[in-house]
């Protein structure tokens, strides 16, 4: 299989997985590239932006539209670092219920050359991921309630879909009169499909089969009733892996069987200080590179919970709660090297640096936010030197 190389730069992502991200902290980070999924519904936003992250100040520069989308609102990278995938989180699509993906080919400029689009089969399509050999792309549906897999061809465009999902059930909340698939990703071995359903309080197990693209029902992992699972992440090790819960504010560490593909739960923390008593939603969960800290994100508390890991248990004990200096932070994300978080505020159109201490897992914000329009999807593109 041939790809297209740059000239100038390897490129690395923290999207390619925890060990690439441990990977290239033993290089030369020249440069870091930042894309934003945006909402264009406000008719503020016109698609994806790109950003420069300077990796020793943390200064990040004005983003610039790199290409015009409907609702772009996730995004994800092709482990080749040649790719860049966006949902198309709208309602209608080529005249039916159901949202798209488009693919893109990244230029060497980091600028976007849209390639092609392909329909979701559901409808606000809100996550998708690409497992690690880069032949497949996974997306969840939210109103649909399902998951799908697109091929994904050497030249980084997509197929029809290979596989559709539909989840099925209820919860016990008015949000969760129906499923909601609300992310999909796979483990660090590449074996096993997660999807988190807000809808049904599971986190749902498939076998990703890479040689026909179908998911194979495997198992699933209950999580407290109300709590309305949303975004998921594995420890680097593997050994665990942490699932944020929208509706009841809070966090569930699992232990993981990787030889099984099974979840056993180990804890049910809340992501809040004990003395809130506002309004809060979680939204968006990532692990540190150095398997160290698991950072949460809080909307309507406005901030980043921190916890530290028992690399023995999983189990986490309070760090802290650092504000994210902005409304409705609906995402984050820890660079490459471990040094940065941003966070992406929605409703107050900005994106706030801080710098992470890797030996206590604090935040520190550098004091130079940036604006940047209705952001809800941060990833990171590395240039390194030899």
């Amino acid at each position: 299989m041939k790809r297209r190389l740059f000239a100038r730069a390897a490129f690395i992502s923290l999207g390619a997985g925890a060990a690439h991200a441990q990977k290239f902290r033993r290089r030369n980070v020249n440069d870091l590239l930042v894309y934003f999924g945006t909402y264009t519904r406000a008719n503020k936003s016109v698609g994806l932006y790109l950003s420069r992250l300077n990796p020793q100040s943390g200064a990040l520069t004005e983003p610039q539209v790199v290409a015009t989308a409907s609702n772009p609102s996730f995004i994800a990278l092709h482990p080749s670092q040649q790719y860049l995938y966006a949902v198309n989180e709208d309602g209608n699509f080529a005249g039916k219920k159901q949202g798209a993906v488009t693919a893109f080919a990244i230029n060497g400029d980091g600028t976007l050359r849209a390639l092609n689009q392909q329909p979701t089969g559901g409808s606000a399509p809100c996550h998708l991921s690409v497992e690690a050999t880069g032949k497949y792309l996974l997306s969840a549906n939210y109103g649909g309630g399902n998951c799908i897999v697109h091929p994904i061809n050497d030249d980084g465009s997509l197929r029809a879909a290979t596989d559709f999902v539909q989840h099925v059930g209820k919860g016990t909340t008015a949000r969760q009169q129906a499923p909601h698939a609300h992310s999909i990703m796979l483990a660090p071995d590449n074996r096993f499909a997660f999807a988190a359903d807000l809808g049904l309080d599971k986190v749902l197990i498939y076998q990703l089969d890479l040689t026909t693209g179908k998911l194979k029902p495997h198992g699933e992992a209950s999580i407290k009733a109300g709590a309305g699972p949303r975004h998921f992440d594995f420890h680097p090790t593997g050994k665990f892996a942490y699932c944020i819960n929208e509706l009841d504010e809070t966090m569930t560490a699992f232990s993981y069987d990787t030889k099984a593909g099974r979840l056993t739960e180990v804890q049910h923390i809340t992501t809040l200080p004990a003395d809130f008593k506002g309004q809060s939603y979680c939204a968006d969960v990532h692990v540190h590179p150095n398997g160290k800290f698991v950072y949460g994100s809080n909307r309507g508390h406005d901030s980043i919970a921190i916890f530290a890991i028992d690399q023995r248990t999983g189990k986490l004990t309070v760090v802290g709660h650092e504000s994210t200096q902005g409304k409705n932070p609906r995402n984050f994300g820890i660079d490459p090297t471990g040094r940065w978080l941003l966070a992406a505020n929605m409703d107050s159109d900005n994106v706030v640096v801080f710098r992470i201490d890797e030996a206590t897992g604090k935040l520190t914000p550098t004091g130079r936010p940036i604006a940047a329009w209705t952001p809800v999807c941060v990833k990171f593109v590395a240039r390194t030197g030899r």
